[in-house]
């Protein structure tokens, strides 16, 4: 197994525990939380989000890992752009987690959350942007085979999608459904041939060759 492969692999498994959370907390914590929805903490109690910030925190980590091997499978200029503005965006969403801590017991109208949540915005926005750009950029080098094309754009616009919900109760529903998208990206760099990069080089090549 390759480098690229082992990362692909962690980042499976951060996407499946995003996506098991997230399901979690919308079919369970959500309906039997006594937790105002205008506290910061909401749906967990201000004692419980503290480790629940480090659990996710911990996710975000292994998402990060996955998008490296993601940022490592692509050779086009567009697509190496976009995979690091995810990357950066994924990194941002793991410092917000942290950042969450001091304000377990604030409402949400208050100034640390609104800042942290600020920063949750901008951690999202800057990984759909990311992913739609390289998305798009993998289309175009038809370097990707088969359904693998067409997952990174995939992925980017449900990214997009969150920024709406994210102020919603459906936003744990939206989360697990992130975090599926992440394990079908994560798994279609995993499947990827082991030449990919050289053959999406190629493709591009032959393209201007063709213009």
């Amino acid at each position: 197994m390759n480098d690229i492969r082992k990362l692909a692999a962690i980042g499976l498994a951060g996407g499946t525990l995003t996506a098991v959370s997230g399901l979690f907390v919308a079919a369970v914590v959500q309906p039997a939380s006594d937790v105002s929805d205008e506290m910061w903490s909401y749906p967990w109690s201000s004692d419980a989000l503290v480790p629940v910030s480090v659990l996710f925190a911990a996710f975000h980590l292994l998402v990060f890992l996955g998008m490296v091997a993601f940022a490592r499978s692509v050779s086009s200029r567009g697509a190496r752009v976009g995979s690091a503005l995810a990357l950066v965006g994924t990194f941002v969403l793991f410092v917000a987690e942290f950042a969450t801590i001091p304000f377990a017991d604030q409402r949400l109208d208050e100034t640390g959350p609104q800042i942290v949540g600020a920063a949750f915005g901008l951690g999202v926005t800057l990984t759909a942007v990311g992913l739609i750009v390289a998305g798009i950029s993998v289309l175009r080098s038809g370097g990707w085979p088969g359904w693998r094309r067409y997952v990174p754009l995939g992925a980017g616009l449900w990214s997009l999608v969150m920024i709406g919900i994210s102020v919603t109760g459906a936003l744990a529903a939206g989360v697990a459904i992130y975090g599926i998208s992440l394990c079908i990206l994560y798994l279609a760099v995993y499947t990827l041939p082991t030449d990919e990069a050289p053959a999406e080089h190629t493709a591009r090549l032959r393209a201007r060759i063709d213009h």
